[in-house]
C-alpha cells in the first residue's frame, strides 16, 4: 500500500509518498481500507511540531472506508461495513488499522465522502457546542474562521441551539457563505474591528462566548468583545500560537478561558458514540450539512495541506486514496 509519512518535523515538503507494508491488527483491531481521508489543522501542527508526535509517523486522524479484517476480539464489526474513523492516527494511507472503539458504522446511504468531510469536525463542533460550553437560546455566540470546516458546523449548531450567531472571515465571498450557514452577522474582520463591530451590536454587552480557532490575531481583541463572565473557547491557533495570558487581566470582567481537546471528550467509548451518532445521523438526514472545498489524490497531501495553511478554504478538505 502507499501511505503519507513525517520523517521531519518542518513544511509540508516533508510529506513522503511511500510503500507501505499493510498495518498488522491487535485482537481489538479493525483494518480499514480508506475511501476518503479528511485533512485537518491537528495534521498540520504534528506536522511542524506543535503537537509533539514520535518520528516517523502517518499524518491524518479521520477517514471512511470499508472493514476489510479484524481481529480475534472483535465481535460487532465485521468485513465488509461501511465505518468512519475519528482519533487514531495514520488516515493518510491506503489502509489502517482502527481500534473498534474509535470507529463507528455509517447509516445507510450516507456515503464515504460526506462521512470523512463531516466526521471530525462535526463531533469537534459537537464538544464545543454541548460539551465545553453548552449553547442555550438566546446566547450571543461569536465564530471565528466561521467559513472554515468546524466554524460552518458550529454556526449551523448554534443557530438551531436559538443563538444569535456572529461570525468572521477574512472576506466578503467568505462571509456571504457564513451567512447562507444561517449567521446573523458575517464580520469581515480584515476589513474592520470585529470587536468594535460585537459591542456595537450587543449595546456594549458584548457575546456570552466566542469559539476561536485563530489565535494569536484575535486573541486579544476576544477580551474586549467578550461580555462580564463570558467564556473564551481556544481550540486552534491557524493564525500562530497566542502570546502568553495575564491571568489577572482576566479578573477585571471576570472571563473564563478554556482550551479543550477533542481526545478528552471522546475518551469513553459511550461518550465517543453519543457524539459520532449526533453527527453521522444529522448529515444522514442533512439535518447538518457539510461544505467541501477541494479533493486531492493521496499522493498530493503536501499540496492539499498548503491550501488548508493559506487559510483561503471554505469548508473541507479531502485526500482521496
Amino acid at each position: 500500500m502507499k501511505a503519507q509519512w513525517v520523517h521531519r518535523l518542518g513544511g509540508a515538503e516533508q510529506l513522503r509518498f511511500e510503500e507501505t507494508p499493510v498495518p498488522t491488527l491487535g485482537p481489538h483491531d479493525v483494518l480499514v481500507k480508506t475511501e476518503a481521508i479528511g485533512v485537518n489543522f491537528i495534521d498540520i501542527y504534528q506536522r511542524i511540531g506543535i503537537y509533539a508526535m514520535p518520528l516517523p509517523f502517518i499524518p491524518g486522524q479521520e477517514a471512511a472506508g470499508v472493514v476489510q479484517r479484524v481481529g480475534s476480539e472483535v465481535n460487532s464489526t465485521a468485513p465488509g461495513d461501511r465505518v468512519a474513523v475519528a482519533g487514531p492516527q495514520g488516515a493518510y494511507a491506503d489502509y489502517m488499522a482502527v481500534p473498534e472503539t474509535k470507529l463507528v458504522k455509517l447509516p445507510p446511504h450516507l456515503d464515504s465522502e460526506t462521512a470523512a468531510a463531516g466526521l471530525f469536525q462535526g463531533m469537534t463542533a459537537h464538544m464545543l457546542a454541548y460539551g465545553v460550553y453548552s449553547i442555550r437560546a438566546g446566547d450571543r455566540v461569536l465564530v471565528h474562521a466561521a467559513a472554515g470546516g468546524v466554524g460552518l458546523m458550529l454556526v449551523r449548531m448554534a443557530k438551531k441551539l436559538g443563538a444569535v450567531v456572529y461570525g468572521t472571515a477574512s472576506t466578503e465571498a467568505k462571509a456571504q457563505i457564513v451567512r447562507e450557514a444561517g449567521a446573523d452577522v458575517a464580520i469581515v474582520y480584515t476589513k474592520e474591528d470585529f470587536a468594535v463591530r460585537v459591542n456595537a451590536l450587543t449595546n456594549g454587552e458584548g457575546v456570552d462566548v466566542i469559539y476561536d480557532a485563530v489565535g494569536k490575531p484575535t486573541f486579544a481583541a476576544d477580551l474586549r468583545a467578550l461580555r462580564v463572565r463570558g467564556t473564551l473557547v481556544s481550540y486552534g491557533q491557524a493564525g500562530g500560537v497566542m502570546d502568553p495570558v495575564d491571568l489577572m487581566a482576566l479578573g477585571q470582567r471576570s472571563h473564563a478561558i478554556v482550551r479543550p481537546s477533542i481526545r478528552h471528550y471522546t475518551a469513553s467509548r459511550v461518550e465517543f458514540l453519543e457524539r459520532a451518532a449526533f453527527v453521522l445521523g444529522a448529515l444522514a438526514r442533512r439535518d447538518l450539512a457539510v461544505t467541501i472545498d477541494s479533493r486531492w489524490a493521496l499522493a498530493e497531501a503536501a499540496e492539499a495541506q498548503r491550501r488548508l495553511e493559506s487559510r483561503e478554504t471554505i469548508g473541507k478538505l479531502l485526500l482521496i486514496p
